[in-house]
């Protein structure tokens, strides 16, 4: 009988709780989550009591006990717990952003938002060059977890852009919501950036993989990005802005709104929103202009399931969609959040990865040009939206 792939989680946030509920759907593979470290004793003791596995008092602790480590830290800590479990030998699935830059670590005053973007750009793209030297000297898996790419519709516009030969010659996508739940957003040297980093990543990286389909299938290479444009604001502090308290506005030092022009090598282009500025639910939407087809992906909401509710509290123990704000009138409940948003699909694939020996879909290349394509967009945006260069430094898979 095949032995479980034991895996170990570090961090107990958001994405741990999704992580943990997408090993348990993992099929074909036994898997084994041991158990989860964290900074604080008293999150990890209470995750670890509800999931059924064991708290470990450190990193140093849980390595000895697992395989896979899956990093849910927030951004900071990726390139210091991915290396350490890279040198222990292990396989790393690592939550975005893959990593960043957070500031000088002896300096209280850093604020994100006045810093030098094109120093960010090189320590960012720097950062993501160790992880990389570590996981492949460690001859070990790098799963960069960007759920969007394991997205049914984004997997469903893979197979007719691979199948039909397509050329997407244009490209939009957003994510935008009221405001990150995570305390550590909205400080720089805790989340690494503000909208750019946290939100546009998520369709930044659907289309970077859309066009590495679209590239091994059409010239047997990906096709990657080469410039961005990039403006970002801080909306909720321009002393006009009039706060009615339905947005999060606590923010140190980091933008709620950005835009950004991508062009790739073969000349086409994709143009990416994300803001923290939109109620009414996670507003998660892709749309594809090819050669030979278009296709709109509504990943939330969408409108698989519609309700009309005309009293609040008659629902109050049931979930509709993540970051509503009212359960009152018209609705999309989503009837499975989290595969619509590609969580168990991502899973899924790591595990088959690291059990088959073979490359995950979201890997290294996939990481590396997100983190250099992001903050090469700080750059232009500091520039006030002059178009830069984006620093390709990782070498094809």
């Amino acid at each position: 009988m095949q032995k479980p792939i034991r895996v170990g989680i570090v961090g107990c946030g958001n994405a741990a709780v999704f992580h943990y509920a997408s090993f348990l759907r993992v099929t074909g593979i036994p898997v084994q989550v041991v158990g989860v470290t964290s900074l604080q004793k008293s999150r990890r003791e209470a995750f670890a009591a509800r999931c059924g596995i064991r708290a470990f008092d450190s990193l140093a602790d849980l390595l000895s006990e697992v395989d896979v480590v899956d990093n849910c830290t927030p951004g900071y800590a990726h390139e210091p717990v991915s290396i350490a479990a890279y040198e222990a030998g292990k396989h790393v699935i690592v939550e975005k952003p893959f990593t960043g830059y957070y500031g000088p670590s002896d300096d209280p005053a850093f604020a994100g938002n006045r810093f030098p973007k094109e120093t960010m750009l090189a320590e960012a793209v720097s950062s993501a060059c160790r992880v990389i030297s570590a996981a492949r000297k460690s001859r070990r898996k790098l799963c960069y977890a960007e759920n969007w790419i394991y997205a049914p519709a984004v997997q469903k516009e893979a197979e007719i852009l691979a199948k039909g030969k397509g050329q997407i010659l244009w490209a939009l996508g957003g994510q935008s919501h009221s405001g990150s739940p995570s305390p550590a957003y909205g400080i720089w040297k805790l989340s690494g950036g503000g909208s750019v980093v946290g939100k546009s990543c998520h369709p930044l990286s659907a289309l970077l993989y859309l066009k590495q389909i679209e590239g091994a299938t059409r010239h047997g290479r990906p096709i990657r990005p080469r410039t961005v444009s990039a403006r970002t604001h801080e909306i909720t502090r321009v002393p006009a802005f009039v706060n009615k308290g339905f947005l999060r506005t606590d923010y140190t030092d980091i933008e709620d709104y950005c835009q950004i022009h991508l062009t790739f090598e073969d000349g086409m282009v994709a143009d990416i929103f994300a803001s923290e500025i939109v109620m009414g639910g996670v507003h998660n939407w892709l749309e594809i202009f090819a050669n030979n087809h278009r296709t709109r992906c509504n990943m939330s909401p969408c409108n698989a399931m519609e309700l009309y509710n005309p009293q609040e509290d008659q629902l109050s123990d049931v979930y509709l969609m993540e970051k509503l704000g009212t359960k009152q009138g018209w609705s999309n409940p989503a009837p499975d959040e989290y595969s619509t948003f590609g969580y168990p699909q991502e899973i899924q694939d790591f595990i088959e990865a690291v059990a088959m020996d073979r490359q995950p879909k979201s890997g290294m290349l996939m990481a590396s040009d997100t983190v250099a394509a992001l903050y090469a967009a700080y750059v232009s945006a500091e520039r006030r939206g002059v178009e830069v260069d984006i620093p390709l430094d990782v070498t094809l898979e």
